[in-house]
């Protein structure tokens, strides 16, 4: 699972363009994208960040947490 954060708060609009991704709205002004992706998915994702013209702020990779056995 990654965490992607871009500069300002994307409409609903947006999220049509990165589907699979989940949006949610920080209060610094950034917008926070999150789902599982991989490797391919996620340099796809770097594309169209780039080719929108967003600024990227941050990118991370998310453990999942495994349930006490």
């Amino acid at each position: 699972m990654y965490e992607i954060r871009v500069a300002g708060h994307l409409s609903e609009n947006w999220a049509a363009r990165f589907e699979g991704l989940s949006m949610r709205h920080e209060p610094a002004g950034q917008t926070v994208m999150s789902g599982k992706l991989d490797q391919a998915a996620l340099h796809g994702v770097f594309l169209k960040i780039r080719s929108l013209g967003l600024k990227l702020i941050s990118v991370n990779r998310i453990e999942a947490r495994r349930s006490a056995e």
